[in-house]
């Protein structure tokens, strides 16, 4: 992991010498740059509530009940009050340094803090409290465990001379280790529902967490008190978790692995698909599975499609479909309607068809000019993120969306 991030971090430089003869221009791009940080300073820093802040960088996005979480990249979450979808407002920000993912259980907030997992309780959203930390459970940046010493990232704008055909790769923590799904799944005994770029998932009283490379399991039949279970490896590239019918769908850059969890504490392989090199989210039902694949900054081999896959017979997932797309994103599937994010180009709605050979979809509406990364359906509104903020929609038409709300993005 060391050297594939040295040679990420590398890229934009090589690109820069590769050419000596093109027409050079100055360019000014943000990047991200490598800070290491000791366990013990970490934990010294308070986990605090301060008032609302504006939204600069959204990652992922949760609700629970009428509130929606936003998490801000590496700095912490944002607590909206959703109540109204057409009027939503920010309540407050919980610094927490390095979040990423995040899930709800019961009023407890399960939310990564670099390396350790934190508990807290929001039953009061303006008086929050951690309640636990489960130590040292994500050490995929752990770099120095003799030291207890750790890589992160922080912004940086850089300016700089380029070729006019070598723009360097701008290269953040969040395409480098984070993509894509979940939906309108596992929504019982008080989860909350998570975006399409989860990492975190709940189902049958426990917390499961995806890595670059590991499955990790907690128990959480006690709430405010989870405890860590085990680590299940699985291979390079995990990317999403969606959770359905006690099945746990792991999108990698590979492919789709499917994990029998009936057994909670016990996860079973059942299969994998496999695909080309390629960002995959991937959403399911009772008998399909709908997978986007795109060409992206770890998926220069990649494709733009939806592939659709039988999934009847979980130990043999077939492809039945394949659908071109123009570069998709996050996904969710809320009965029989599918929507997907296309990037800068927008959000799309689909009626999906469920018979036994879905060899044709319907494309219902295609909202155009604006940056759609991902997306969550809710009981209210269809919720969107992206470059120019968060977006809702009343899809209640799925064949034409009609918006209810912007919270702008304020640059920092």
């Amino acid at each position: 992991m060391k050297s594939l991030r040295l040679l990420l971090m590398l890229l934009p430089f090589v690109m820069l010498t590769s050419c000596k003869d093109e027409i050079k221009e100055t360019v000014t791009y943000k990047t991200q740059v490598p800070v290491y940080l000791s366990i013990k300073d970490i934990r010294a820093q308070s986990i605090t509530v301060v008032k609302s802040q504006p939204v600069t960088s959204p990652g992922k996005i949760y609700i629970y009940g009428d509130y929606l979480f936003v998490n801000e990249q590496n700095k912490g979450i944002h607590i909206i009050d959703n109540s109204n979808p057409a009027l939503p407002k920010i309540l407050n920000f919980i610094n927490i340094p390095g979040n990423v993912d995040m899930a709800v259980n019961d009023n407890i907030l399960y939310a990564d803090h670099y390396i350790d997992l934190l508990a807290i309780d929001i039953s009061d959203p303006k008086n929050v409290k951690v309640v636990k930390t489960v130590e040292g459970v994500f050490e995929s940046n752990l770099i120095d465990k003799v030291n207890g010493i750790f890589m992160t990232f922080k912004d940086t704008v850089i300016t700089t001379t380029v070729n006019s055909d070598g723009f360097p790769m701008i290269l953040t923590r969040g395409n480098m280790f984070d993509s894509s799904p979940s939906s309108l799944a596992s929504n019982s005994k008080g989860y909350g529902t998570g975006g399409s770029t989860a990492r975190f998932t709940l189902m049958n009283e426990n917390l499961y967490t995806v890595d670059n490379a590991t499955l990790k399991l907690f128990n959480v039949t006690s709430p405010s008190a989870p405890s860590y279970v085990k680590t299940i490896n699985i291979g390079w590239g995990l990317e999403t978790i969606f959770p359905y019918k006690n099945k746990l769908f792991i999108g990698s850059r590979t492919g789709m692995h499917i994990y029998d969890a009936s057994i909670p504490a016990n996860p079973v392989k059942l299969s994998t698909y496999n695909h080309i090199t390629s960002c995959d989210p991937v959403v399911a039902d009772d008998k399909f599975a709908y997978v986007t694949l795109r060409s992206g900054t770890f998926c220069r081999n990649g494709v733009n499609v939806l592939d659709i896959i039988n999934i009847e017979d979980l130990s043999n997932p077939k492809l039945v479909s394949s659908f071109p797309m123009l570069n998709p994103h996050g996904l969710a599937l809320f009965n029989s309607n599918l929507f997907i994010c296309e990037g800068t180009n927008g959000l799309k709605s689909f009626q999906v068809n469920e018979g036994s050979n879905p060899v044709n979809i319907n494309q219902l509406g295609f909202v155009k000019d604006f940056d759609a990364q991902d997306v969550i359906v809710g009981p209210k509104s269809l919720i969107v993120t992206g470059s120019l903020g968060i977006q809702q929609f009343d899809y209640s038409n799925p064949a034409a969306l009609n918006k209810l709300s912007q919270i702008n993005l304020t640059n920092q």
